[in-house]
């Protein structure tokens, strides 16, 4: 390969990123800080690329945004137990191995991140259709035109791209920016007094929250 080829795919990465949605992006950023400030589970899927994608998340928003007398996230990848994922798999369908977990885990108030470069994977659209029935928000990381998931889920996020590598480098670089943006967010609240009022609080639906549109940018 020629230093024209990297150099060709380094300027269509960014010729994609420079396309992102992100109004939509802050909202979700606004979205996953409120769930946090709440104490509610971001669940997290996706299948090969996007299934580390997913892992990756779960480990920086659980670790990476730490801070003192500020609830930590509670992200969970339902990519990671292989014994549960072989077990649904095989006794009810890989279609079912998301959407199974979910019925486990689930509650009305929490968040589920679904990422398919196509948009169009089965057992990311069931476990959408799952989340829906359970009272759950949905946020969709996709790419090409958006495929069955971006109609599907209440906040998409399509990457303009068609090459599924480049997809996955900008699902990468917006799951690193997310993760910064949070721990921005959280350094400029003060969250002590609100955490004792939110024990008492019945579950109400997730609202975005203000937050400065900058620190997707810092």
């Amino acid at each position: 390969m020629t230093v024209q080829f990297y150099q060709n795919y380094s300027r269509e990465v960014m010729q994609s990123l420079d396309l992102m949605p992100w109004q939509e992006i802050g909202r979700m950023v606004q979205i996953l800080h409120r769930a946090r400030l709440e104490s509610r589970q971001i669940f997290v899927i996706g299948n090969g690329g996007s299934a580390s994608t997913a892992s990756h998340m779960a480990c920086d928003l659980n670790k990476n945004t730490i801070l003192p007398g500020v609830p930590r996230f509670k992200v969970i990848a339902l990519t990671d137990n292989m014994a549960t994922l072989s077990a649904y798999a095989n006794d009810l369908g890989y279609e079912n191995i998301f959407a199974e977990q979910l019925a486990n885990y689930g509650e009305s108030g929490d968040i589920l991140v679904a990422i398919s470069t196509s948009g169009n994977s089965p057992n990311v659209l069931r476990a959408v259709e799952r989340a829906h029935e359970l009272g759950i928000f949905t946020i969709g990381w996709t790419g090409y035109a958006g495929g069955k998931l971006a109609g599907l889920v209440e906040l998409p996020l399509i990457v303009p791209n068609d090459c599924v590598e480049q997809i996955e480098d900008i699902h990468m670089i917006l799951e690193h920016m997310v993760t910064v943006a949070l721990r921005k967010a959280a350094q400029t609240v003060h969250v002590a007094p609100i955490v004792t009022e939110l024990v008492a609080m019945e579950p109400v639906a997730i609202e975005p929250v203000a937050m400065d549109m900058s620190l997707l940018h810092s």
